[in-house]
């Protein structure tokens, strides 16, 4: 936990192509004083540093410009975000320039070599009209040009680092690629040198390895692009204008201008551009880009209007409630943000590993070397070249770099796209894991807008007595039941009264007077605190209780005079959610301070596991406690305030999205459709997700396991096989390719089963 002193800086970092430079670039912004963490993620291009006052955004940028990356701070509301969009895109588009001149010149350099060995009626004639060492000089000015032009940028980087003993991925291609050509050079202009048997040019190996990693880091490029896609449509959802009443006409004003408290007209078609509460005039709202469901909401005066959802039938005017980086847009990109720059707990691995990778393969290279020139065959330099080069090249680090991070950002994307949000990155993997999820009752299993639906007044009281005065009670409430007698009053249309002395006790109702009249209204154990015999209810509470309805119990004058039966509609999505979480193998619980009996008629018609009723608020936590015993991990479903301590102390939180903002803040993961089935979406994603990451992992690391020693000439000894540095490059750019493309996978992520069809019969993996 950080302290209150503990400031964050957040950097955009360019020039980083694999896991050694997240490393390097980690290691630097730890060294500088002043700060306490860095995490930096290679697909966002992102780092994250928590640091005291005495460390500053222009120390920070100033230790990672000394290791060759441009860095600069990022702020909310600023354009890094589009700079870095555009960084991306002219990336692209140099590698696409880079890869097609390397191309065009390392075809000539190719088919003169390798097309001799391949077709000898090809290497007869170019030795009879070329000349074979015309040809290698053909090929050393190609070649040159290769790595001179579109290659240079190993030499400059890759030299670089080796220079501050700090060796990464760039290194590697240039210490391979410059060994095969200065071997190439020395055979063409000084064979004298070497031994008849070593005179042997590799001119076509440099240059196609320059070619094939140019081509893979065009393909990644392109598929980095897609990766953040998700954010890049959040944030084209971001209006520009508004339409403002100011004076007697509206006028369009840039979005960065409105002010809250201001009137905005919306008319049909138009996006809405702002955060604010509908005042006059209704529609139908498309909120797909909120909650992921195409059907619009109908939206009347006194409901909520959100900035970039989609106004699709009637004109309404709204008064503004929140601008700028507080609107439910900014805050989703944000938590988007957040959530693809987070490490999960499985990326320890990676960097346990990375930390010493790239030194391990460069040793692993010069044991390849020296072993074959000691037991190698002839011609021994020849062979230990080709080998070491090999190993040089096929161990890149970069599918390891991208193998987590790319499958965050895609994954997390994909849940904004479904309307679910990973405010906490490690949400992620946790959710993976969850044996238990338990849902609170009211709002969250139900409606949350209950109705009265039965009052039973004792003799000597007359029932719509007892309903006014309970009214007058309950319009000082803001409890649902509160506002369901009131509802139910007032359609009754039955005298309004005042109360005064209201108090509220927690979680069992509430207490007031009326007219001179003591009235208390709650459950059965306020009547019990406040001594109240109500003993003459308990078979219609009982009754009312089974059929899933909540008694609330009615003390006038210290003496039981009514018991009244409010009844909460589940919602649709529930039965779908729990049967969905069953064929995933997942428990289900409920909390709720509701009484036992109407609980565990609502945990029967839902097919709950488990009921715990007649929970205070401030006991929701040891509830808890209680339902993960034996090492169970929980994931909490709430909406309301009271539900927030046990969203924190669930291993997972999750809020409704339509629920207060004190639930969603404490929340790990927020729903922002009040759709349940959101839940099984949830962790479905968490598991495909954390599937995705473990084959990339798997992937990168048995890629590496497997092909370094067959590199370094494994196979040669059984079966004479060598493996070609050409082959080496192709394989190293195709790893980094395969984990990219394995990461964007998850973008169809529940594309099929979005109809919700299959929630209940199959589990999502």
């Amino acid at each position: 936990m950080t302290s209150p002193a503990t400031l964050h800086t957040e950097l955009a970092i360019e020039g980083m192509t694999c896991a050694s430079c997240v490393k390097r670039v980690e290691k630097a912004l730890a060294a500088v004083p002043g700060v306490g963490a860095a995490h930096v993620n290679l697909a966002t291009e992102r780092a994250q540093v928590q640091h005291g006052r005495d460390a500053d955004a222009q120390a920070l940028v100033a230790a990672v410009t000394r290791l060759g990356y441009a860095a600069r701070p990022v702020t909310a509301g600023d354009d890094t975000a589009a700079m870095q969009e555009q960084a991306r895109t002219d990336e692209a588009r140099e590698l696409r320039r880079a890869f097609l001149i390397a191309l065009v010149l390392t075809l000539p350099v190719f088919v003169l070599e390798m097309g001799g060995h391949a077709v000898p009626a090809l290497h007869h004639w170019v030795a009879a009209t070329l000349g074979t060492r015309n040809s290698w000089l053909l090929q050393f000015v190609l070649t040159t040009l290769v790595l001179a032009w579109p290659g240079r940028v190993f030499f400059i980087k890759g030299l670089a680092a080796l220079g501050r003993l700090a060796p990464e991925m760039n290194s590697l291609v240039a210490l391979g690629a410059g060994a095969a050509w200065a071997y190439s050079s020395v055979t063409t202009f000084m064979p004298q040198w070497l031994p008849d048997n070593a005179r042997h040019v590799y001119f076509e190996a440099a240059a196609v390895i320059v070619t094939l990693i140019l081509l893979g880091r065009m393909l990644e490029a392109r598929a980095k692009g897609r990766t953040g896609a998700a954010i890049k449509r959040l944030v084209g959802l971001q209006p520009r204008t508004a339409r403002v009443i100011r004076g007697e006409q509206p006028q369009d004003v840039p979005i960065e201008q409105v002010r809250r408290g201001e009137l905005v007209l919306v008319r049909p078609g138009e996006e809405i551009p702002i955060d604010g509460d509908i005042i006059e005039g209704n529609s139908y709202i498309d909120e797909s880009m909120l909650t992921g469901e195409p059907m619009p909401v109908e939206k009347g005066a006194g409901m909520r209007a959100t900035g970039g959802t989609l106004n699709t039938s009637g004109s309404f005017t709204m008064r503004v409630t929140h601008t700028g980086a507080d609107t439910m847009l900014a805050r989703i990109i944000r938590m988007v943000q957040a959530a693809q720059g987070a490490r999960l707990p499985i990326q320890a691995l990676v960097d346990q590993v990375t930390a010493w990778f790239v030194p391990a393969v460069m040793a692993t290279a010069l044991l390849t070397f020296l072993a074959w020139l000691a037991w190698g065959p002839a011609p021994a330099l020849t062979h230990a070249l080709v080998n070491a080069v090999a190993v040089l090249i096929i161990a890149c680090p970069c599918a390891m770099g991208l193998a987590t991070p790319t499958s965050i950002m895609v994954g997390t994307g994909r849940g904004a796209d479904m309307g679910v949000l990973f405010r906490q990155g490690d949400a992620l993997q946790s959710l993976r894991d969850v044996d238990i999820v338990a849902f609170d009752k009211t709002g969250t299993l139900t409606l949350g807008k209950p109705v009265l639906t039965d009052l039973h007044a004792t003799p000597g009281f007359d029932a719509v007595q007892v309903l006014s005065w309970l009214a007058a009670v309950q319009q000082r409430s803001e409890h649902p039941i509160a506002r369901a007698i009131v509802q139910a009053a007032g359609e009754r249309r039955v005298p309004t009264l005042r109360a005064s002395e209201f108090h509220a006790v927690t979680g069992a109702g509430v207490r007031a007077t009326v007219e001179g009249r003591s009235i208390i209204a709650g459950a059965a154990r306020l009547m019990r605190q406040e001594n109240v015999d109500a003993s003459m209810f308990a078979d219609l509470a009982a009754q009312w209780g089974e059929a899933g309805k909540t008694p609330v119990y009615v003390a006038i004058d210290g003496a039981a005079a009514a018991l009244l039966a409010v009844s909460d509609p589940l919602k649709p999505s529930a039965v779908e959610a729990i049967a969905a979480l069953h064929a995933m193998g997942i428990q289900t619980a409920m909390i709720t301070g509701d009484n036992a009996s109407t609980a565990r008629a609502v945990a029967r018609q839902l097919d709950i596991d488990e009921v715990r009723a007649e929970v205070l608020p401030d006991g929701k936590v040891q509830a808890i406690d209680a339902l993960r015993t034996g090492g169970k991990r929980l994931a909490f479903v709430g909406d309301g305030i009271n539900d927030a301590p046990a969203l924190a102390a669930a291993d997972i939180g999750i809020a409704i999205g339509t629920g207060t903002d004190v639930a969603i803040e404490a929340a790990s993961v927020v729903l922002m459709a009040d759709d349940l089935r959101g839940v099984p979406d949830a962790i479905g994603l968490s598991r495909a997700t954390l599937a995705n990451i473990r084959q990339n992992l798997f992937w990168a690391f048995a890629y590496n396991a497997a092909l370094i020693p067959v590199a370094a000439g494994a196979l040669y000894p059984a079966f004479g096989l060598q493996l070609s540095p050409m082959f080496a490059a192709g394989a190293m750019a195709l790893s980094s390719v395969f984990v990219l493309g394995n990461a964007l996978r998850l973008r169809g992520y529940g594309a099929a089963a979005r109809g919700r069809a299959q929630h209940a019969t199959e589990p999502r993996a």
